[in-house]
């Protein structure tokens, strides 16, 4: 998996669990450790692609 498909993959999966937190809070009695779960995870994803992006960012900025 190329680099851009992996990032393209991280930011469908961070919008699927924002998506998946929004139903679940929404619903008539949302089960808010099913929440909780669902924003470690979107956590994990953000942090996962900030390195990414960050680590990216570093290697530009070396080249330049």
């Amino acid at each position: 998996m190329s680099l851009a498909a992996h990032i393209s993959s991280l930011e469908s999966k961070h919008a699927k669990l924002e998506h998946m937190i929004y139903d679940e809070s929404h619903r008539p009695l949302p089960d808010f450790s099913v929440v909780q779960t669902l924003k470690k995870q979107k956590l994990l994803v953000k942090e996962e692609l900030e390195r990414i992006l960050s680590h990216m960012a570093r290697q530009q900025d070396g080249a330049a």
